[in-house]
């Protein structure tokens, strides 16, 4: 049972009137005023004192005039390439303990594109993909349509329309635009993998019974993954966005362990603390293909994904808050270097690295590799490993 501590709770609240110069989805990763105060009255029975903020410019100055002994952090930010990570970075510097992963694994799982290429030196299955610096920048002519475009740097599904799914050059170059028109930010695009939408949920080291989204019943809004509609409007009968949630999804048992493995290996290849929501698409030969990992999930008690994946393997929503808390006030954090004493300390070995395998040995070439197009024969896998890779190769 963790003493009573003063805690702050940090977040950015969606406003109920957004401006009209922004996009529509321009707050969709911010909490509403419900899921904080849900938050709050789980931290309150449990005994503690509880401290809402606003994370914007003030807070720095507020937290010097508040002291508190935690920060129960559900902060997104706003500008910036690592906008996740502000407030963590803050609060470090501050040297105030906090919930949640640490500043680079928020950095790094927000920008897609450097996530998916950690996937792949883990040997993690994810999509072929390239990014897109410019609009005019030429396609990589490895990947296979469809494609799926989407901003690199943003979650909840913005930029991600129906749309968003193009059959060949024409649709791609202007989906592209589209995104960089919006978001002023690369754009990724990555081949649509028909199959099973799964998200995964992680709490510390437990895997949460995994959730499945069957879009079957959403033929008419021509959505068969999660958009920004989808997750703005789900359940909206007359905009056809009812998807509807299996939990645990309907997998055999062995496919099942395998996904809930590859969805671990995914988020401590970005190094996660706590919680973990990781997103993957079952392929139809059974592959779990995954699309990125999220380490600030959703806390809404109602809509969000984890929670509900919590209730499945019976934590109730108070006791999920709860947790979080206890992960981070046990949280025993190593040496970030060795002592200068013990650089030459011939018992101090250092890690051991791992061989790659080669890759031109046709038994060492895993889906998701960066050279390889999953899916399309082995034709073309081996046509693929036989190329030179280079820098600028897909995937990279």
């Amino acid at each position: 049972m963790t003493r009573p501590l003063t805690i702050a709770l940090i977040h950015n609240l969606k406003p109920l009137t957004p401006g009209d110069h922004l996009p529509p989805d321009y707050y969709s990763e911010c909490d509403s005023p419900k899921t904080v105060e849900a938050i709050a009255s789980a931290l309150r029975s449990a005994g503690h004192t509880v401290l809402p903020v606003e994370a914007d410019r003030n807070l720095p100055c507020w937290l010097e005039g508040h002291p508190v002994d935690l920060a129960f952090n559900i902060a997104e930010g706003f500008h910036g390439e690592a906008r996740e990570a502000r407030v963590p970075a803050l609060l470090e510097l501050l040297e105030i303990p906090y919930t949640g992963s640490g500043v680079l694994t928020l950095a790094l799982a927000l920008d897609k594109g450097k996530s998916k290429q950690l996937f792949r030196c883990a040997g993690i299955p994810t999509p072929n993909f390239q990014l897109f610096g410019r609009p005019e920048d030429p396609t990589d002519p490895r990947l296979h349509f469809p494609l799926i475009v989407k901003p690199n740097r943003e979650g909840s599904a913005k930029g991600i329309w129906a749309d968003s799914v193009v059959q060949n050059p024409e649709e791609l170059k202007v989906q592209i635009s589209k995104v960089f028109q919006r978001y002023s930010q690369e754009v990724l695009a990555e081949e649509y993998i028909e199959g099973t939408e799964l998200t995964v949920g992680i709490l510390g080291n437990e895997v949460l019974p995994i959730l499945e989204i069957d879009f079957s019943e959403c033929g008419s809004s021509g959505e068969f993954f999660y958009s920004w509609r989808m997750k703005e409007f789900q359940g909206n009968r007359q905009m056809h966005l009812t998807p509807r949630f299996w939990c645990p999804a309907r997998l055999d048992p062995p496919v099942g362990r395998s996904v809930q493995a590859v969805a671990l290996r995914a988020a401590r290849s970005l190094g996660f603390r706590d919680m973990a929501r990781v997103d993957i698409r079952l392929s139809s030969e059974g592959i779990p293909f995954v699309l990125e990992v999220n380490p600030l999930p959703g806390l809404d008690p109602e809509e969000s994904n984890l929670p509900l994946m919590a209730k499945a393997a019976g934590i109730s929503y108070p006791a999920l808050i709860q947790k979080l808390v206890s992960l981070s006030t046990e949280r025993r954090v190593a040496p970030s270097s060795i002592p200068l004493s013990h650089a030459t300390d011939p018992s101090v070995q250092g890690p051991r690295r791992r061989a790659l395998p080669d890759s031109r040995r046709k038994d060492s070439v895993s889906p998701g590799d960066p050279a390889v197009a999953a899916l399309h024969g082995s034709r073309r896998r081996t046509q693929a490993r036989n190329e030179d890779p280079k820098e600028e190769d897909l995937g990279r």
